[in-house]
């Protein structure tokens, strides 16, 4: 396996987290992955929602999914850097995106302050329900300190704001 399809320690943790969406939505509709989509089923993935049959989905790590099957990933768009540097973007099954977070640090932080992948993309604006467990995970492998989610996502956003313009450009 190629050096940027390993799972970081940090997601493989992640993973072994159950999330509570709650009667009303409340909580956080996530379900983290054991490990990355492979590339192949990356790419189908993308050219589907794309629409665009030539694409490659490389700069893409899968490793999660929302209750309507919308994808968190992180986004290899910095280039020599590694993966835990690269941004976490969602992507919904109805072309609902946005970028989450603008490292593996950050996003740990987010989930941390009660936001999945979907509501930080989506709904970042809506009021934070931290999580002490998560709060602990994100300590023992985050390389940046603690921030508020709203602050976190807003960089983000921020940083890579033609987002929804590139993944625009893929589609067909």
């Amino acid at each position: 396996m190629s050096e940027d399809r390993v799972f970081p320690p940090a997601l493989a943790e992640v993973a072994r987290v159950e999330f509570e969406y709650g009667e009303a939505g409340e909580g956080v509709d996530f379900e983290p992955y054991a490990a990355f989509d492979s590339a192949e089923e990356t790419t189908d993935w993308l050219c589907h929602w794309t629409g665009n049959h030539e694409l490659s989905g490389d700069a893409f790590r899968v490793f999660g999914q929302d209750g309507s099957g919308g994808l968190a990933a992180v986004w290899c768009v910095r280039p020599g850097r590694p993966l835990t540097e690269q941004p976490v973007v969602f992507m919904g099954s109805e072309g609902e995106r946005g970028v989450v977070a603008g490292d593996l640090s950050g996003f740990l932080w987010v989930l941390a302050d009660g936001f999945g992948p979907m509501e930080a993309a989506l709904y970042p604006e809506r009021t934070a329900r931290p999580n002490a467990d998560l709060a602990e995970l994100a300590a023992r492998h985050a390389t940046t300190p603690r921030r508020p989610a709203r602050e976190i996502i807003a960089e983000a956003q921020a940083e890579f704001a033609t987002f929804d313009e590139d993944m625009d450009a893929l589609c067909r």
